[in-house]
């Protein structure tokens, strides 16, 4: 988002798209002249219903207090959760401890941190 856009924008980006899927085939880093072409997805937020991108900002900001988000939308704790279960059955996991490449593996047991045998069998579980 480049500072000329302002939030409504991807908002009405949502709107336009109606929850089709779309892909970005140009990016512009904003106050550089670097331009990256190819095919990009958006982020899994960006592509929640604008209702849902509201909600999930509501949250965020109330700190994920379920009893602020019940006074904020002025619907019961059993709305928020039901809610807050729907949103998170679309999202895809993101995998916040990935496995490690061959290379980490290979520089802990050079730096004597894990075994021969410990590497082998991480590495053996990387195929």
């Amino acid at each position: 988002m480049t500072s000329s856009q302002k939030p409504s924008d991807w908002q009405e980006l949502t709107k336009l798209t109606q929850g089709q899927p779309i892909l970005i085939e140009r990016v512009r880093i904003a106050d550089k002249d670097i331009t990256i072409q190819g095919r990009f997805e958006l982020p899994q937020l960006a592509r929640l219903s604008q209702e849902d991108q509201v909600f999930i900002t509501a949250f965020v900001r109330s700190h994920g207090s379920i009893k602020e988000m019940e006074q904020i939308f002025g619907v019961s704790y059993p709305t928020i959760k039901s809610r807050l279960n729907r949103i998170a059955s679309s999202l895809e996991f993101v995998e916040t401890n990935p496995a490690p490449s061959r290379a980490e593996v290979l520089d802990r047991l050079k730096r004597g941190e894990i075994s021969a045998q410990d590497a082998i069998q991480e590495l053996e579980a990387l195929k």
